[in-house]
């Protein structure tokens, strides 16, 4: 079966008369994985404790627990000071970001541009927000 992209399925719905006609037709192309489960994952992976991670990630243990519990979901910015705290790669942050459902970071947005630069060079979330206050940004938090 022929992979379908953004643009094919953004052009099916518009063309459909109804939808769910699309819905049905569509169902192996909408995400499964829940962002929760993509960050447990890559939580897994870095081998960090879940208080270490909330002192880089600058939240509470307890806020912390309810967003990997799906409790609570993250707004862009936080999601961005956990991909921080955990050292995730850009690729994973991006990931993240979309299975969220939040706008991936844009080079074209100097906001953006310093948080990816920040992510590529692992600099720690401190650091990004001095950064960004300098720019005369928004700190993540």
């Amino acid at each position: 079966m022929k992979e379908k992209t953004t643009g094919d399925l953004s052009q099916e719905l518009m063309n459909k008369p109804d939808l769910d006609s699309y819905l049905r037709e569509n169902q192996e192309y909408f995400f499964h994985e829940d962002m929760t489960e993509l960050l447990a994952g890559i939580f897994e992976k870095k081998g960090i404790s879940k208080a270490a991670l909330a002192r880089k990630a600058g939240m509470s243990e307890v806020y912390l627990h309810q967003v990997f519990s799906g409790r609570r979901k993250p707004s862009r910015d936080r999601l961005l000071c956990l991909c921080i705290g955990l050292e995730a790669t850009l690729d994973e942050t991006q990931q993240l970001l979309k299975q969220a459902t939040y706008a991936p970071l844009h080079p074209k947005v100097k906001r953006d541009a310093i948080v990816s630069y920040g992510i590529l060079h692992n600099a720690e979330l401190g650091q990004i927000n001095d950064k960004l206050f300098a720019e005369n940004e928004k700190t993540l938090f």
